[in-house]
């Protein structure tokens, strides 16, 4: 056995339930790998596991995405071996430690052209951007030149978004909730801005599109944009709901899709995207390939060290940061 620290929570509530413990590591079973982090992910699932909005159960730990070095394989695990770099977004929750053992079917060898912090901060987001823009798609699909909707434009999965949309032709409108914000998004690929603390996002969205409307709408807020969305989409638009950052959406009567268009409703998780190894390899492909080649490039704007992961959680539910946010180690 050998010690780590580990973050863990005895109960949900606020950041000052999260403790760091002493953990035993031990060898990997079959399909798993031990992994010793260089840098850790930190991403607003990380605070739905925390309050309990998603459940776990006690004692819990935290953190979905990391970066790092394989220790050890156990048997079966064919596409990694010790010494390999490798980077990762998984299930179940655990990365914010040192050391950890985990299942290695979502773990993916880490290009020599991506540093550490960078794939410890692109995994999860960038899988997430990678299922929403090429997998999570309105009837007949995008195309050059259509219009699409993405809020939260200046976070994490936001800015790798802009982006990708820039490099697919896509016209993507941003919204944030400040100017300095709603500039980040543009300068990284948006083709209109929306400072939604200041503007009415509907009214603009129907501006911009000349009264049409977007094919689909990206939509992590919830609650608080929910309404005004269904009314930003085309007929036959999507509208792809995938985070709860101002609280989960009430329920709704499905028969006021018709209404506004016949419209389409999804709620997207990135698990069930990467089910599968062969599935998460040829989406962490994609994701390597657009940034090694220069399309995105992932912005780290807060590093914490591990000990101080409260306030990194502080900071992120206070909307105080922008792009991705790592706990280093």
């Amino acid at each position: 056995m050998t010690k780590s620290k580990a973050v863990r929570i005895r109960q949900h509530g606020g950041p000052e339930q999260m403790a760091i413990d002493e953990v035993e590591v031990g060898e990997p079973g079959a399909g798993e790998i031990r992994i010793r982090h260089r840098a850790v992910g930190l991403n607003f699932i990380d605070v739905y596991h925390r309050t309990g909005l998603y459940q776990l159960p006690m004692p819990a730990a935290l953190g979905m995405e990391g970066a790092g070095v394989v220790e050890a394989v156990g048997p079966g695990v064919t596409h990694l071996k010790p010494g390999d770099r490798a980077a990762y977004a998984s299930q179940p929750p655990g990365s914010y430690c040192e050391l950890r053992v985990m299942p290695a079917k979502t773990v993916c060898k880490l290009p020599d052209a991506i540093d550490f912090d960078t794939g410890a901060a692109m995994m999860l987001k960038g899988l997430t951007a990678q299922y929403l823009l090429k997998r999570t798609l309105p009837q007949g699909g995008l195309k050059e030149g259509d219009f699409v909707l993405f809020h939260a434009a200046a976070g994490g999965v936001g800015l790798i978004a802009c982006q990708w949309a820039r490099a697919m032709g896509l016209q993507l409108i941003g919204t944030a909730g400040s100017d300095a914000k709603c500039q980040l998004a543009r300068e990284h690929g948006a083709a209109h801005v929306i400072n939604y603390a200041k503007e009415d996002f509907l009214a603009r969205v129907k501006d911009i599109t000349g009264g049409r409307g977007v094919k689909v709408v990206y939509d992590s807020v919830g609650k608080d944009t929910w309404d005004k969305s269904l009314d930003c989409l085309q007929p036959f638009g999507l509208m792809a709901s995938f985070g709860n950052a101002s609280g989960p959406v009430p329920p709704f009567a499905p028969g006021i899709l018709g209404p506004k268009g016949s419209i389409y409703m999804t709620r997207q998780t990135l698990f069930t995207h990467i089910a599968t190894r062969e599935a998460t390899q040829e989406m962490a492909d994609d994701l390597f390939r657009a940034v090694t080649g220069g399309q995105v490039k992932i912005r780290i704007d807060q590093r914490y060290p591990l000990a101080q992961v409260q306030q990194a959680h502080r900071d992120l539910e206070a909307r105080k940061t922008t792009g991705c946010t790592i706990l280093t180690l």
